[in-house]
């Protein structure tokens, strides 16, 4: 087996009582995290979240490959100076300024049952670039499969409409017949196991600065041929019986009479 991620409520997940975890306890308004909070009592969310914690846990199905999506951002940043020599024993020196280069748009394919995923690299993040990664998925990556179960996030480019406006009603209507589209709570993108694959992405790949498009599409290539090779997955644990548990405030309280 390779590189496995684990996601789920087993574990000593929280901390334990005693004085050696005062410090650790002690409120730091200076440090800030960024999170999705969804409302308390949404039944839109636990909606969401109930149907794809349910998809997770479906049994593998080569004739119903499931399939999580989701794209981002990345900044391109040229050297304004040559990086100082490397010694054995030293770490890389950069300096601290450098030249911003535009951006580029990174699509992420994540099938964590069959140990695969794929990135594809563009300069824009319009519904016709989102087309033609749902036409790849159909056509290239699983030519196969009577459905694909798609999970990704509710996006504004995310919909069967933007398969019409990037090809003939005919052609937009076959890709569509293949996809099964379940669609991640707002504020719930920590669902999409799509997302964690791009977090392993921007640690092990995308950290550096990254001068160009070309450079990019390159690393992203060797990063993912390596992590396909290793066979490195993601382990969901998390149930939706947990999460009736963990998220209760979430789920609207019903008086039963």
């Amino acid at each position: 087996g390779g590189q496995t991620n684990r996601v789920g409520s087993g574990g000593n997940s929280f901390p334990g009582n005693g004085a050696h975890h005062a410090k650790k306890n002690e409120l730091k308004p200076w440090l800030k995290e960024e999170w999705c909070i969804p409302p308390q009592a949404n039944a839109a969310f636990v909606c969401a979240m109930e149907d794809v914690l349910e998809i997770y846990h479906q049994p593998y199905d080569p004739q119903r490959p499931m399939v999580c999506f989701d794209e981002g951002s990345r900044q391109q940043t040229k050297e304004t100076r040559r990086p100082l020599p490397t010694r054995p024993g030293d770490v890389a020196k950069y300096d601290y300024e450098y030249e911003r280069n535009g951006t580029s748009n990174v699509f992420m394919f994540f099938a964590p049952l069959e140990k695969w995923r794929h990135v594809k690299v563009t300069a824009r993040r319009t519904m016709l670039d989102f087309a033609e990664c749902m036409r790849d998925l159909v056509d290239i990556h699983f030519p196969e499969a009577e459905k694909i179960v798609l999970v990704m996030d509710n996006l504004n480019t995310h919909k069967f409409a933007s398969l019409y406006e990037a090809f003939p009603p005919a052609e937009a209507r076959r890709i569509i017949e293949k996809l099964e589209i379940h669609y991640t709570p707002k504020h719930g993108s920590w669902l999409n196991m799509a997302e964690i694959e791009l977090s392993v992405l921007q640690r092990q790949c995308l950290k550096a600065r990254i001068p160009d498009r070309a450079t990019m599409i390159e690393k992203v290539a060797a990063w993912e041929q390596a992590r396909n090779s290793s066979s490195a997955t993601v382990h969901w644990r998390f149930t939706t019986a947990d999460a009736r548990i963990r998220l209760h405030k979430l789920y609207p309280s019903i008086d039963v009479c």
